[in-house]
């Protein structure tokens, strides 16, 4: 098991060790003056992002950063999140991809600059997650950065290089147990690998990789932090370890590919009928693309899993009806502080449009953004009297409200079902949220019954089920409240319907891309609770062409 106490202590001790002023002259011993290794990477950047960075704006988690020519001054405490991945160097690879020698010239101009400013530690720039992604970066771009270079550049290459290499390996026990870890890990054995006498490196890589692997991968090969989007990094991360392990002619080891065989199915599963990835827990859409190249680099043929009982989630597929379903408890202490209180929600796309869907997530700054978005109301489910479903904490971490969830699944001679419940409203109402959800294998036809049982006869709080509609969904109400119509691009159109709550069509936001927040249309049943159960009946059908 990875063990928490040394992170513990480095964050106690951290900022006043390795902040002292004399702490960068620990690093510098012997410099090497070659690599052993140059990692291959399979990731082609992008020549038109490029451009934009000979102009100073940077492509940072699918938004652009204005940064400048010199990139590298200080930063407000409220952009500091938005440009870590400024400092992972990432985008080197955009440049690299553009391939002229003006963008050579920049990118060693922005590397040489980096060493300059940032030789001293800083707790953002310097962690260990954004550090391993540098080195990376560094490593791999190296024969662009190094081509005819002049010595002056190679020197101070080369002295950075070893330094933030080496100050890695004495950040192993600052390794969070998120996620995150598996960059630092990945710096670790690219380092190892590449560098002169670096063994100790690799060897400290290798051990947390098999760690960490035991501890994040669950058993159907979902990542525990249950966020699609971080489920296709770490899937990459670990494609790109096996790459490097295999060009250095090094064991792979069996729990690496373990991981990999079984996380490229779920990540199958993740997907919507456009390709991209269904939005719960924090994620986004992602680029299809990349999740293509992502899957090509695996390598791994298995189908996407339709039950996937260890992450929580539920799929269901009919002609061309897409159905992603959260059955899942919200993630474990620790991991849980993007996570999202959507319990039982779903997300269904037609062919390669989206038609439910979750609102997103926040990528930047503004708390008031993340926490609307992961709030129960973001999200296609039920809400009771504007209350979570689970907690979230003024630390950002989830509070202690669901804690158990039951799912079931099964299939008729005329539809897939699927029926769960969730405990997140015992403690304030004392009741429970049943869902059960029915596509004909048509897919042309989706029957939804909620139900919420227990409580107390004397109170009677309001309820709303909330269906949020993407962007390019047009939708219509219909006359005295008995439904609302809808009507995807292409002209397809669904009607919805529903019994026990009147039917309302109300404005609501989708954050499905970083940075790009966009108006749509959601379909809100709302009424009063009963005295001990109250059921609402809803359809969504597509409506046949004439």
């Amino acid at each position: 098991m990875v063990s928490s106490v040394p992170r513990r202590l480095f964050a106690v001790f951290g900022r006043r060790v390795f902040g002292n002023p004399l702490y960068p002259l620990t690093l510098g011993r012997r410099v090497p003056e070659s690599l052993r290794l140059i990692p291959p990477d399979p990731w082609s950047g992008d020549p038109d992002a490029g451009k934009a960075i000979l102009d100073g704006e940077f492509p940072l988690g699918g938004g652009w950063l204005a940064a400048g020519e010199v990139p590298w001054g200080c930063h407000s405490d409220s952009a500091r999140k938005k440009t870590a991945p400024l400092h992972g160097f990432a985008w080197l690879a955009d440049l690299r991809a553009l391939g002229s020698n003006a963008a050579r010239d920049r990118a060693r101009t922005l590397v040489a600059g980096w060493s300059e400013h940032h030789r001293q530690w800083d707790a953002l720039i310097w962690r260990p997650d954004v550090l391993g992604q540098r080195i990376t970066a560094w490593l791999s771009g190296a024969d662009f950065l190094l081509s005819g270079a002049d010595e002056t550049f190679r020197k101070s290459f080369f002295a950075s290089l070893s330094a933030q290499a080496r100050h890695l390996g004495r950040t192993t026990g600052m390794t969070e147990r998120t996620a995150s870890a598996f960059p630092a890990i990945k710096g670790l054995i690219y380092a190892g690998l590449a560098l002169p006498d670096a063994g100790d490196l690799l060897a400290a890589g290798r051990r947390l990789l098999d760690e960490h692997l035991t501890h994040q991968i669950l058993p159907d090969g979902g990542h525990f932090q249950r966020n699609p989007s971080l489920h296709l990094g770490v899937l990459r991360t670990l494609s790109d370890i096996r790459t490097v392990l295999l060009a250095a002619q090094t064991e792979v080891p069996a729990s690496l590919l373990s991981a990999i065989d079984c996380m490229t199915p779920m990540l199958r599963a993740f997907r919507h009928g456009d390709g991209a990835l269904a939005l719960f827990n924090g994620s986004f859409e992602e680029d299809r693309r990349v999740v293509d190249a992502a899957l090509s680099q695996a390598g791994v043929r298995g189908q996407a899993p339709t039950n996937a009982p260890h992450s929580g989630y539920q799929r269901l597929t009919a002609g061309r009806t897409v159905m992603l379903i959260d059955v899942g408890a919200p993630p474990p202490n620790g991991a849980d502080a993007d996570a999202h209180a959507g319990a039982l929600s779903f997300e269904m796309s037609v062919g390669r449009h989206r038609l439910i869907v979750n609102c997103g997530a926040d990528a930047g700054d503004e708390t008031a953004w993340q926490k609307a978005l992961r709030g129960t109301a973001a999200h296609s489910t039920l809400c009771l009297e504007d209350t979570n479903s689970t907690e979230i904490a003024a630390d950002g971490h989830m509070g202690p409200r669901v804690a158990q969830v039951t799912a079931a699944r099964g299939e008729t001679d005329h539809a897939i079902w699927v029926e769960a419940s969730h405990d997140g409203y015992g403690v304030p109402f004392g009741v429970r949220h049943h869902r059960r959800l029915m596509l004909d294998l048509s897919g042309t036809g989706l029957s939804g019954e909620d139900r919420i049982t227990g409580g107390d006869a004397g109170s009677r709080p309001p309820f709303a089920i909330r269906f949020h509609l993407h962007p390019q969904v047009q939708a219509s109400a219909q006359a005295g409240g008995s439904g609302v119509l809808l009507r995807l691009p292409g002209g397809i159109g669904w009607r919805f319907t529903a019994q026990g709550g009147g039917v309302s069509l109300e404005e609501s936001l989708y954050s499905g891309v970083p940075d790009v927040k966009r108006r749509c249309d959601q379909i809100v049943v709302a009424g009063r609770l009963g005295s001990s159960e109250t059921v609402i009946r809803w359809m969504l059908s597509e409506i046949p062409k004439d």
